[in-house]
């Protein structure tokens, strides 16, 4: 089953055709890698995908999806256990020990560490349960324990029959299609 697909599609941020003509599509257990230097268009089709932003031509079509962006989306005087709490996600949980935040869960977000941030940002976009996950910069922020517990948690993802959609500027662990933008 196809979770993403995108037809001819073109977009323009501030008066720059940042790609046009692009096709793209996911399938469940799918994982696709933006890739290419700054100012590409790697966000930007991410938010494309996430619905944010309009393309200006072609046609996009994706399953229900979650973002993890630069956008904690977390209330920063809760507890961070209250704060994830209030998305309501089917699999809290198990997100929050995937991640490792368990032990922070009665923390007000506002004093968590860049990286502990970065994990909580990750942990809801997993608590979801939404099929399509859309990762801009995902391992930014984190150590290497972060980093092992993101590999695991999207290959679980995909063995569950989900797909995600990452913009890194550093290689991923797994097995990822690759999208080089800027060319």
């Amino acid at each position: 089953m196809t979770l993403l697909e995108g037809r001819g599609l073109a977009l323009i941020r501030g008066g720059r055709l940042l790609f046009e003509g692009l096709d793209l599509s996911l399938h469940r257990g799918g994982a696709l890698h933006l890739a290419g230097p700054n100012g590409c268009g790697k966000t930007s089709l991410i938010r494309l995908v996430a619905g944010l932003l309009k393309p200006a031509a072609g046609k996009l079509e994706r399953s229900e999806a979650a973002l993890a962006d630069e956008g904690l989306a977390l209330d920063l005087d809760l507890k961070l256990g209250k704060a994830l709490a209030f998305w309501n996600g089917p699999k809290l949980a198990d997100a929050m020990t995937a991640f490792g935040l368990d032990p922070l869960a009665d923390v007000p977000v506002r004093l968590l560490s860049t990286g502990q941030a970065k994990r909580a940002r990750l942990a809801r976009v997993m608590a979801s349960g939404s099929p399509l996950w859309l990762l801009d910069e995902p391992v930014n922020g984190l150590d290497g324990d972060g980093v092992r517990r993101l590999s695991a948690a999207i290959a679980a993802h995909q063995l569950a029959g989900g797909a995600v959609v990452a913009a890194s500027h550093v290689a991923l662990e797994g097995d990822w299609q690759r999208l080089e933008l800027g060319r």
